[in-house]
């Protein structure tokens, strides 16, 4: 489920926006214990973003992005 799907209720898009999905979002959540440890806290995780399709956290905001193009009738 791509993030259109998933959080269509908190974007900035209606219901004629078209619902793109690169399988871009769901990425884990990754255990740090060193720096948490460091840090002094119990549980410390980081998203990793480079499970995306492009391996960058922009996937999320251009998805949005491209398919306000579409709905707009961009072409390319």
């Amino acid at each position: 489920m791509g993030v259109i799907a998933r959080y269509r209720e908190h974007l900035p898009i209606g219901p004629a926006t078209p619902e793109v999905d690169l399988s871009e979002g769901s990425t884990p959540l990754v255990p740090s214990s060193n720096i948490g440890r460091a840090l002094g806290l119990k549980h410390l995780y980081f998203k990793y973003e480079g499970l995306n399709p492009t391996g960058s956290f922009k996937d999320r905001g251009m998805v949005v992005a491209v398919a306000k193009a579409l709905e707009g009738g961009s072409r390319v």
